[in-house]
């Protein structure tokens, strides 16, 4: 069985598809994510009934914080009723010894740039996803770095403006991306506020307003790569999430980046630039990321047997 199901959990939409041993996705769909348990877990085990004779294993991305080895989910993220669910002990208990892997969707968007992205051949990097929140994979010596309480990387938690109160002053509402097209949208008065491309039409058309605001979001971001830099010393970065589909998003990043540099010229002289680049994968990255911890997995089993 060289193909596996791989399964992208999110507080809006549930994706799966299937991909081969080598990284070929062979078809995905997407449906609404259940909001209530019992409908989640009903049609998370139709999508399973449905392959799990034809696949070698199942790949999962989930938000909140997972205990990898396990399969265990805690607190959920915007998903709340799968706290302390565990998926490779729900899956076995259905459909036999059927192989399960379980990654945080951070984790999962770096381990899938390592694997086939813009991290390959790149042993000391990480990725930042952009998206209603700032989810985070930090990879060391070509390995994912789960930390202590498998939580490395939640940087919606890092805290970049200490006079604001609450949870303002934290990273995942300063950089986040669904915030940023909100107040765009909101101030242009435009019809949909979630309306991303009309957004970056604007950009295009260097619409002053939005400019100010966009630039702004994108510094932010900057600091927040200069401020994982001057911990752990990366060489590259990938910035995900469905607004890295934008060019001119990177762009921006680059460039305040390097205004931050000028500014602060003892940084300057002292830290050296990281790379920071686009993401291979946008929405189908936690798909490929899911399936290379589980190929990992696998491994690792083999070895010790």
């Amino acid at each position: 069985m060289r193909n596996y199901l791989s399964i992208d959990i999110g507080g809006t939409n549930l994706k799966y598809g299937v991909i081969d041993h080598s990284g070929n996705l062979l078809f995905k769909q997407k449906l609404p994510t259940p909001t209530k348990k019992d409908d989640f877990l009903a049609t998370f085990k139709q999508i399973v009934s449905k392959y799990h004779r034809q696949i070698g294993g199942v790949a999962i991305s989930v938000p909140g914080q997972v205990d990898s080895q396990t399969g265990i989910v805690y607190h959920g993220g915007s998903l709340p009723f799968l706290d302390r669910l565990n998926f490779q002990q729900l899956i076995q208990s259905e459909f036999g010894e059927l192989p399960v892997g379980v990654e945080n969707d951070g984790k999962a968007g770096a381990l899938a740039e390592l694997w086939l992205g813009v991290l390959q051949d790149h042993p000391n990097s990480a990725a930042i996803i952009l998206g209603t929140g700032v989810g985070g994979g930090i990879i060391l010596n070509n390995q994912l770095l789960p930390g202590s309480h498998f939580q490395a990387g939640e940087l919606s938690f890092m805290v970049n403006n200490y006079r604001l109160v609450g949870n303002d002053k934290l990273v995942g509402m300063s950089c986040s991306a669904v915030e940023m097209i909100e107040e765009i949208a909101t101030k242009l008065n435009l019809p949909d506020k979630k309306d991303g491309i009309a957004v970056f039409e604007q950009l295009s058309q260097q619409e002053s307003v939005a400019w100010k605001i966009f630039r702004g979001y994108c510094r932010r971001v900057a600091y927040l790569i200069l401020n994982i830099q001057s911990v752990i010393d990366l060489t590259t970065y990938a910035i995900g999430g469905g607004i890295s589909s934008q060019p001119l998003l990177v762009k921006t990043i680059n460039e305040e980046y390097d205004k931050i540099l000028l500014e602060l010229p003892l940084v300057k002289e002292t830290l050296t630039r990281p790379q920071i680049k686009k993401a291979k994968f946008e929405n189908s990255a936690n798909l490929y990321g899911a399936l290379y911890g589980l190929l990992q997995k696998l491994d690792q089993n083999t070895l010790v047997d």
